[in-house]
């Protein structure tokens, strides 16, 4: 364990007072933090001292970043998501200087947990290159039992608040940032015309979805579910090779087309924080009219995914989280994209005409090696929004940033790559 005292810098988090929270917890510990803000919205979350205002061209980002880690002896650089422009840099630079980074990200395993890693997520995640093998090495190793799931803590309603708040914050009142360029493509005045969106449509939605999914609960028809995400989001962007929904939703509905059985129907499941900025349903509808499947094929808006999962036999996806959760349920899963339960026993390898026509399992005893293993590594409990969610997580993670090696590294360090020691292949033998 560190005991000397840390420098931190915190860069840009989830929306809301999470950084801050987390910051005050550090403080108690006896270690500096400070941070960097980009906008108006990253201040109004940011009560504290040791507040630097970035307001200069995106193109001088990276010698103030490198000025500012040299004058504060920086130690440690925290972050949420590694993909944006800023962040992506300043991984770069620490990885090159040395210095310990602590990314964040929404929980692979989800929604109970959040993701802490220390050199990338997603696809940048030490997840994407360890076997199943080499995790069922380490936990014979260990021997630790599965953690239980905890207590549940709303999340969806915070997240959107907050959403809400930083948005109108940063559109109305970002006069010190003249200089602000935001990490998504679409303007600061369509995100803040989305959060109120959310705000606004949440009761009619829901009516919609009961009445969507009270169709598909009645037609007793078996069906695959295609998860949809956030065309903004990261592991969209940086991790597939499509660049919105409307592609995803065109190849599913034409190997659908091709291949399912006439008894099997299709449906798609929107995010819940779908914007509906393209046309999704309307789209799918009418594609699915042209095909002529319109009758086996249905659009949900967002909502929970558990009961859709309990009555489905399949799932695709391009690399959602959520498709954990049909992992645990024994589903078969179809991966488009980059993630990191894309592993061989766990994700179906066929083409996705074959997978409509008779999907493959995962192999079960993988799957709960696999998760094991996340919630040993990377996988902490609580959530960035709700006060709950935030404690939870807090208490658990701050032991964990001052660490001295990375999970990773205590688990697969010590053991042999490829031949196991005569006990350790005694208790692999056991554990199967």
């Amino acid at each position: 364990m560190i005991t000397q005292a840390r420098r931190f810098l915190m860069l840009q988090g989830p929306h809301g007072p999470f950084f801050s929270d987390l910051a005050d917890a550090l403080k108690r510990s006896g270690h500096s933090v400070h941070r960097i803000g980009f906008n108006s919205g990253d201040a109004l979350f940011w009560p504290g001292e040791n507040y630097t205002r970035y307001n200069d061209r995106p193109e001088y980002w990276r010698t103030f970043f490198k000025e500012f880690l040299f004058k504060q002896r920086i130690t440690d650089v925290v972050l949420y998501g590694d993909i944006r422009d800023r962040h992506s840099e300043a991984v770069r630079i620490c990885k090159d200087r040395g210095l310990q980074l602590h990314i964040f990200e929404e929980g692979y395993l989800r929604p109970y947990w959040c993701t802490y890693e220390r050199s990338g997520t997603n696809g940048y995640s030490p997840i994407m290159d360890i076997s199943i093998a080499q995790m069922r090495m380490a936990l014979a190793f260990w021997g630790r039992d599965m953690r239980e799931v905890p207590a549940t803590w709303g999340e969806l309603r915070q997240h959107i608040y907050y959403g809400t708040r930083y948005h109108t914050q940063v559109l109305f009142g970002n006069k010190s940032y003249q200089n602000f360029v935001a990490h998504r493509q679409r303007s600061l005045r369509d995100e803040f015309s989305s959060s109120c969106k959310h705000m606004r449509s949440m009761p009619f939605k829901a009516l919609r979805r009961m009445r969507s999914e009270r169709r598909i609960k009645r037609g007793r028809f078996p069906y695959s579910l295609v998860l949809l995400q956030l065309a903004h989001d990261a592991s969209i962007q940086e991790h597939s090779s499509f660049r919105d929904m409307i592609s995803v939703i065109r190849l599913c509905l034409q190997d659908f087309a091709k291949a399912a059985p006439p008894h099997q129907h299709l449906v798609f499941k929107a995010h819940p924080l779908e914007d509906y900025f393209q046309p999704l349903a309307e789209y799918t509808l009418a594609r699915a009219e042209q095909l002529g499947i319109r009758g086996r094929v249905h659009f949900v808006e967002g909502g929970k995914l558990a009961d859709l999962l309990d009555h489905s036999n399949s799932v695709v996806t391009v690399n959602s989280t959520a498709a954990q959760q049909a992992l645990w349920r024994g589903l078969p899963v179809k991966c488009l994209g980059r993630s990191v339960y894309d592993k061989p026993s766990l994700v179906s390898d066929q083409k996705l005409v074959e997978f409509f026509r008779d999907p493959k399992h995962p192999d079960r005893d993988d799957y709960m090696f696999y998760r094991r293993f996340l919630l040993e590594t990377c996988q902490i409990r609580g959530g960035f929004y709700s006060r709950d969610g935030r404690e939870a997580l807090i208490r658990e993670l701050v032991p964990r940033m001052l660490e001295d090696e990375c999970r990773y590294t205590r688990l697969l360090g010590p053991l042999p790559v490829l031949t196991p020691q005569p006990e350790v292949q005694e208790r692999l033998r056991l554990v199967k």
